[in-house]
């Protein structure tokens, strides 16, 4: 489902308090009803998808971790 701007604000907010950091932004994907991408800063780290189950919205967050990103831990 396509997001609004006020959505993605809300989004963007949501995720910036509940990871405290100011530097988290969300950004319109490319195509109709894609997910927005999510930046920390330039570093893309994920997406949100829009849900729509009848009539009930609901926002999958979904980050996917590389081998070489948890090899530096």
């Amino acid at each position: 489902m396509t997001f609004t701007p006020e959505e993605m604000m809300k989004v963007q907010t949501y995720l910036q308090q509940l990871f405290w950091n100011p530097e988290i932004n969300v950004q319109k994907g490319t195509g109709h009803d894609a997910p927005v991408e999510v930046y920390v800063g330039k570093e893309f780290i994920g997406v949100v998808y829009k849900n729509d189950d009848d009539g009930d919205i609901s926002y999958d967050w979904n980050m996917s971790i590389l081998p070489e990103d948890i090899e530096k831990f």
